[in-house]
């Protein structure tokens, strides 16, 4: 299967693309000048993905994923890390892993303390502000694993989904002797769709949640330990999913 690479987004036309087309990739260099850091600053993180506990919540019995979570809200560049709260997403978002309250390990503190953290949260806000106007922005921050151990990892499980936020934020952080993760977007509303595979670590897919659908293939190894890593960033308005379904 050959492997397609994205179509880099330039970031001067960044917004443009986001509003016309409802997703836009950006390539490291890029993504270095949105948050005004260089690599090293994410080379510093990126250790933190080596001690990734064991996502326990998998409905199809898979040992393939490892992950961490943590919370915040970003308010006029404003940031303040929620105390560490389970993840929730409604049946009608995700029918595999919905309506469970999964409680996973916290993101470490000394990853959230580096600066690059407050770096990338502010940059993706300062995107969604444009985009929708200036908002209250209720941030999950998911670090995930996918390893080959068992032979095939699967990045999305649940398929072809949209999360219930307003904006999702991909930054690929290595991907390490396999093959396959090939990522697959859809207009919510069309047959209008692409397919890429994220190669380059600290390549960064935005995607609007409400304009698209997006999946990732499931990978194999080319090498025995072969893993993808990824961090995910979900951006919602009107308060974490949980939140509304409490007010009702």
């Amino acid at each position: 299967m050959n492997i397609i690479p994205p179509t880099y987004t330039p970031l001067d036309t960044l917004t443009k693309q986001l509003q016309q087309r409802g997703y836009a990739v950006l390539n490291p260099a890029a993504v270095s000048e949105l948050i005004h850091a260089d690599s090293g600053a994410l080379d510093r993180i990126k250790p933190s993905w080596h001690d990734l506990p064991t996502d326990q919540y998998l409905r199809d019995g898979g040992r393939y994923r490892q992950r961490r979570h943590a919370s915040f809200i970003v308010s006029q560049m404003q940031i303040t890390t929620i105390p560490h709260r389970a993840h929730w997403q409604p049946v009608a978002y995700n029918a595999l892993h919905g309506g469970m309250e999964r409680m996973f390990a916290p993101i470490a503190a000394t990853t959230l303390n580096q600066a690059v953290w407050t770096q990338l949260l502010s940059a993706i806000a300062h995107i969604c502000d444009t985009i929708k106007g200036k908002q209250t922005w209720y941030v999950e921050a998911h670090q995930f694993r996918i390893d080959t151990t068992d032979g095939i990892g699967r990045p999305t499980p649940e398929g072809a989904h949209r999360d219930g936020v307003d904006f999702v934020a991909i930054l690929l952080i290595a991907r390490e002797q396999v093959k396959g993760g090939e990522t697959r977007v859809f207009a919510a509303d069309s047959a209008d769709g692409q397919r890429f595979t994220l190669l380059a670590p600290y390549t960064l897919l935005i995607l609007d949640d409400e304009r698209v659908i997006h999946e990732t293939t499931p990978i194999q190894p080319l090498t025995h330990g072969g893993y993808r890593d990824t961090l995910v960033l979900t951006f919602r308005a009107d308060g974490f999913q949980e939140d509304n379904i409490n007010a009702v």
